[in-house]
């Protein structure tokens, strides 16, 4: 079992930055792959950004050059850096992990263990 805690999220101004936190606990060395999910309301969940364990990532189109996912293995946890921030990024955003190679890094399904998600809204 694998636990996961979000946490960094807020209300920002369109144009801002904000940083997102994702501690895991728990049998933390079977965990392979990470990711970054967002769900809007009224919106399915969509991969956001994915990471694996020797540091391979990918992004969604829509966050390609704003968006920065990277990991701090001794302090067991997930980080996305979020800026130049716009109003289609308001959504909750969870973290995910797995303990086996996934398919791909940006597909919900592939992921086992959810964090509970942190809300970040961007004002126009």
């Amino acid at each position: 079992q694998v636990q996961l805690v979000e946490s960094g999220g807020g209300s920002v101004q369109a144009g801002g930055s904000l940083r997102l936190s994702c501690a895991a606990s728990g049998d933390i060395y079977s965990r392979n792959s990470m990711g970054w999910f967002r769900q809007a309301a009224g919106k399915e969940r969509e991969g956001v950004a994915g990471i694996n364990r020797v540091g391979g990532t990918r992004y969604a189109d829509s966050v390609k050059g704003r968006f920065t996912i990277s990991q701090n293995n001794a302090k067991n946890t997930l980080y996305l850096e979020m800026n130049s921030l716009k109003p289609e990024d308001t959504a909750r955003y969870y973290c995910a992990t797995t303990t086996s190679i996934v398919p791909s890094l940006l597909e919900p399904t592939s992921y086992k263990y959810w964090g509970q998600g942190t809300q970040v809204t961007v004002s126009s």
